[in-house]
């Protein structure tokens, strides 16, 4: 990445103007930027990498600019989860910007394992290395205009959440918990550290509540339901919904293919779209105009006429 971050070397002078510098970056880089969505949960497991995934999926999928960050510097999931190749190209100058990679028209994506050469290779890092690479992630990154920032947080408060809240002004949280009592008790201390650090709340979506079952697309819930209600309703939070487990998710997350975005039929997509709607209404974009559908070139034209040409 550009070297804004001053390193370890110099002067304390050159290190000071170097962090300016930087901050005059990230300021330039967020101007262009209207929302910001921090997805986090207290605790691993709970299919937070996927929720930000397919949210970033689904909003550029209704026609906004959309950046995917994956800030999760210890198990960077997401280029694996769209199967995006690539690596890191250097800035054609100093003063270059980064661009990130590129998965569709609308959608944007930067991941410490898009940069590395070994994807297998282990982050060994300490706080200090971890809090310079999010904020390079916005200063160095050519995010250009976006409607919409999401940012994939590792599980916990620890310093990647507390980073971007410290460099991300007005930086909006997406709260993400299952059913069972032990990950509420994490979701709990999320919330309070979103208080403590003056990050917004916009709401909490209960994630791999019930199982549909693959062949008859019924529902059973094996971790209980509710709990992410319960607990929005004890913050006074809104809850935005309710999404079951279904093992073509998995399968998808594998194979780089977003289920939740494509299978539109399945009661998960149905419900994942119900906590999109929510998270859009909550965070709206003003003056957007969504695309008009395309016609439908198998049968016929938007008219409605199948003789129409």
């Amino acid at each position: 990445m550009a070297s804004s971050c001053g390193g370890s070397h110099g002067t304390p002078e050159a290190q000071q103007a170097a962090m300016a510098q930087q901050e005059n970056a990230i300021t330039r880089s967020l101007g262009k930027i209207k929302h910001k969505i921090l997805v986090m949960s207290g605790k691993g497991g709970v299919g937070k990498s996927t929720i930000s995934v397919n949210l970033a999926l689904a909003l550029a999928a209704k026609g906004h600019k959309v950046g995917l960050m994956d800030v999760d510097l210890h198990g960077p999931d997401v280029v694996r989860m769209l199967n995006m190749k690539g690596v890191l190209e250097p800035p054609t100058s100093a003063d270059a910007l980064i661009p990130p990679l590129t998965y569709n028209d609308n959608l944007k994506v930067v991941s410490l394992e898009y940069m590395m050469r070994d994807r297998d290779e282990a982050i060994i890092w300490r706080g200090p290395l971890k809090i310079q690479a999010i904020r390079q992630f916005v200063s160095d990154m050519d995010w250009g205009e976006l409607d919409y920032l999401v940012i994939d947080a590792p599980p916990g408060t620890g310093d990647e959440p507390l980073s971007v809240a410290q460099t991300i002004p007005n930086v909006k949280a997406v709260i993400v918990t299952t059913p069972q009592k032990v990950a509420l008790a994490d979701v709990r201390k999320s919330i309070n550290f979103c208080k403590t650090v003056g990050v917004e709340i916009i709401g909490v979506v209960e994630n791999m509540s019930g199982f549909v079952c693959p062949h008859c697309n019924g529902t059973v819930d094996i971790f209980k339901s509710g709990g992410g209600e319960e607990v929005a309703r004890d913050f006074e939070l809104a809850f935005l919904g309710r999404v079951p487990m279904d093992p073509r998710i998995v399968v998808a997350g594998d194979d780089g293919i977003p289920y939740l975005t494509t299978d539109a039929g399945s009661p998960a997509s149905k419900a994942f779209a119900e906590v999109v709607n929510a998270v859009e209404v909550r965070t709206p974009v003003k003056g957007f105009v969504p695309p008009l559908p395309m016609a439908d070139m198998g049968g016929g034209c938007a008219c409605g006429s199948s003789g129409c040409k």
